[in-house]
């Protein structure tokens, strides 16, 4: 458990631009667009 803790107190921290990405409503919007379209070309390509 240790290394997990030592890993955890040594990870880099997010910049303020990552950070006002992640709590804008409009990016999240977009992003969840983007990531959908990725999976229906996934299951389309795979012939299922």
């Amino acid at each position: 458990m240790d290394n997990a803790t030592n890993d955890i107190a040594n990870a880099p921290e997010p910049s303020t631009h990552v950070l006002r990405q992640r709590a804008n409503p409009l990016y999240q919007t977009w992003r969840f667009i983007a990531l959908n379209i990725r999976f229906v070309t996934m299951i389309f390509k795979g012939g299922h």
